[in-house]
């Protein structure tokens, strides 16, 4: 089969697709897809890169190209593990059952699936512990993939698989931030990095729960964001501050932190919600830690994901009350080319890679 394989930790160079390698075979537990669609994800390009690394204190795309020379490769994965490799990276996934393993229903066979791409781990003793598919694992960057029957979920939907491979990885990102914090209806929330693929994610999901969307994104794309339903647009790099003033939302969804994270607590009010979920903008960050005692702030990092979050949207979608985002599809051949892409930031939504 053809796959992707990332051979190290680095820049593009780093990508090498193969067209011989053997179609995986499933063990016990587990099926194979044939893969039908994938997407570029920011979680494809940090391990790359290994901006995980506590090393690193940069924005991602200061090595998306080339990588880090200071990268620590015993810290460089999002769970702090070593990356093993070679890896055929890809959380994104979807596609058809073509064989099961041992201890599965046979009838799985000619399944359309989507792979939650957050996934229960292996073994693991800690409550929140999980993994990443595509990292702790071979994931869809390639014609077949190996997964365990219990993250293959059956859906049944006229879109697309290049539409359907958009919503895995962005969407239940962005639905386990709002489901963590509990948006409610009429609350007003503001989303970072909206243009994006989780931050567009999110202002359909926040919607669906009838709550109030500020969104915050590049000038050049503030109609696209406002036409996908954001109530109030502001341009990247604004204060804040002087345009919503202070105390003025209850939830703040951010997926960019960098230089303008300061002003969010104090835009947060009283008892307010941060939740946090990427760091794009750059990783390191000031705070008054007076502004979150003072005001009863609560902060939420969300990576795990509780299983109900990746049904959920399954059943959005199975519901048609999600709009898939595909800016732009290329052959898994061309990934270099679709992470430079997506690098340079000018779509909105999601690249997808179809094998």
């Amino acid at each position: 089969m053809s796959a992707v394989v990332l051979t190290g930790h680095g820049g593009l160079d780093k990508l090498e697709y193969n067209t011989d390698l053997p179609v995986p075979r499933p063990g016990a537990g587990e099926v194979l897809i044939r893969v039908g669609a994938s997407a570029v994800n920011n979680t494809d390009i940090n391990t790359r890169i290994g901006w995980y690394s506590k090393a690193i204190t940069e924005d991602t795309n200061s090595g998306a190209a080339d990588g880090f020379e200071s990268v620590n490769t015993d810290d460089a994965s999002w769970s702090g593990v070593p990356l093993q490799l070679p890896r055929i990276q890809g959380a994104d996934c979807c596609g058809e059952v073509v064989a099961v393993g041992e201890q599965v229903d046979p009838s799985r066979v000619g399944e359309r699936v989507l792979i939650r791409a957050l996934q229960a781990p292996f073994n693991g003793a800690n409550a929140h512990d999980c993994i990443t598919y595509g990292s702790e694992c071979d994931g869809g960057f390639a014609q077949y993939a190996v997964v365990r029957d219990s993250e293959a979920y059956r859906i049944e939907s006229s879109l697309s698989d290049a539409e359907l491979a958009s919503f895995p990885c962005a969407y239940s990102t962005a639905e386990n931030m709002i489901d963590r914090v509990n948006v409610k209806a009429g609350e007003r929330v503001l989303i970072t990095g909206a243009s994006g693929g989780v931050g567009s994610a999110a202002i359909q999901l926040v919607k669906r729960r009838h709550a109030e969307v500020i969104a915050v994104c590049g000038a050049d794309k503030m109609q696209q964001i406002k036409e996908l339903g954001a109530d109030q647009v502001i341009s990247r790099g604004e204060n804040l501050l002087q345009v919503l003033g202070a105390d003025s939302v209850d939830v703040v969804i951010d997926l960019v932190a960098g230089d303008q994270w300061s002003q969010l607590p104090d835009l947060l009010q009283r008892g307010g919600r941060y939740t946090v979920a990427g760091a794009i903008g750059g990783p390191m960050v000031d705070m008054d830690v007076r502004t979150l005692y003072l005001k009863d702030l609560s902060f939420f990092g969300c990576t795990y994901q509780p299983r109900h979050v990746f049904e959920n949207l399954v059943a959005y979608i199975e519901r048609d009350e999600l709009k898939p985002l595909v800016s732009a599809q290329f052959a898994l051949k061309d990934i270099t080319q679709a992470q430079e892409a997506f690098m340079a930031k000018k779509f909105i939504g999601k690249l997808v890679l179809i094998p």
